[in-house]
């Protein structure tokens, strides 16, 4: 199978599923011309054309109004906010519009739009091209949100999100895009949008994490396996709503113990959840607390090099909380 990056295999799914159905289309900012900001449409213009690549004002109310219009309508619109952190004045169109059209019309009606979304930091992005805001989108029922973390799963769970009929808020780590590569088969397949995946098997506690806290949970993994004889089982969540709680459950089962990474801070968050699903269930088969890592209680993300680190979990926050679970 051909090597990818993240970004590559996302431009893969989208070129491959816009050959093959005529329906879907992509809108945001600079998508056109330009390639979009990280390049995911590059060559989208000249293929498909300006009526299916829309270059848009900066107006990410209208960007997924006029996409999820055109979904109720037939259509199957990509609306790409080129930035985590401006996705703000279109909550409304997900949160408050989207995320209803199926219940609201007894099922009458459907809004198969997907949102793609860059988020996250460690890019040196400062306070307002850092932000992590997934959590809004999990709370609310009628949206699926999911967060790949490798180019397999990238385009796998891309083309599942764009041959459904739900909404999906489609979250891309920033960090992941030329930083993660694997292996991609050429041709179209399908991951589902709603199945956590063990990444790593081991016996002595399950890490939970998705995004680009998956690839630093598995180097912590790998380094506490090395240097501790530490067994670490690592979960890619990548669902976060629904929640595959069968797989996090049955790896709790298997280890006794749990740790959570993410790089959200920890109030109210999808973590939170992960651990309240853990004790609900799975109490009396823990052997220790639930454990999290993730960042202070601040609005993220700092600018500077040194608080951004401090402010992000690395693998060697995570390879120290691993050991003192461990030690429990």
């Amino acid at each position: 199978m051909p090597t990818m990056t993240v970004i590559e295999a996302v431009r893969d799914a989208m070129r491959g599923e816009m050959r093959r159905d005529p329906r879907i289309f992509i809108m945001g900012e600079d998508v056109g011309a330009r390639g979009g900001v990280f390049l995911a449409s590059e060559g989208f213009l000249q293929e498909f054309g300006e009526s299916r690549v829309i270059d848009t004002p900066l107006a990410e109310s209208s960007i997924v109004g006029i996409a999820l219009g055109a979904a109720v309508n037939g259509m199957r619109p990509i609306a790409e906010i080129q930035f985590a952190d401006f996705v703000w004045p279109a909550i409304n169109q997900l949160v408050g519009e989207a995320a209803r059209v199926r219940y609201g019309t007894g099922g009458r009606k459907t809004a198969p739009i997907v949102v793609r979304i860059p988020y996250g930091g460690g890019v040196r992005g400062g306070l307002y091209h850092s932000q992590s805001p997934e959590v809004i989108f999990a709370h609310t029922p009628g949206l699926r949100v999911v967060a790949p973390a490798t180019p397999y799963d990238a385009k796998g769970m891309l083309i599942s999100a764009l041959r459904g009929d739900d909404p999906v808020v489609f979250f891309e780590h920033k960090r992941t895009y030329r930083l993660v590569r694997g292996e991609v088969p050429a041709d179209a397949y399908m991951e589902p949008c709603d199945k956590a995946e063990v990444k790593r098997p081991g016996t002595d506690l399950s890490i939970f994490a998705y995004g680009l806290m998956l690839h630093y949970a598995l180097e912590a993994a790998r380094l506490v396996h090395e240097q501790d004889g530490i067994s670490a089982e690592v979960v890619d969540l990548r669902s976060l709503r629904p929640l595959d709680t069968e797989t996090i459950l049955d790896s709790v089962r298997r280890t006794s113990k749990a740790l959570v990474v993410q790089e959200d801070t920890p109030a109210v968050s999808v973590g939170s959840e992960v651990a309240a699903v853990i004790a609900e269930h799975v109490f009396f088969d823990l052997d220790a607390p639930v454990m999290r890592v993730a960042p202070p209680e601040i609005p993220p993300m700092p600018f500077s090099p040194l608080q951004e680190a401090a402010f992000m979990p690395s693998p060697e926050k995570i390879a120290a909380a691993i050991r003192e679970l461990a030690a429990i």
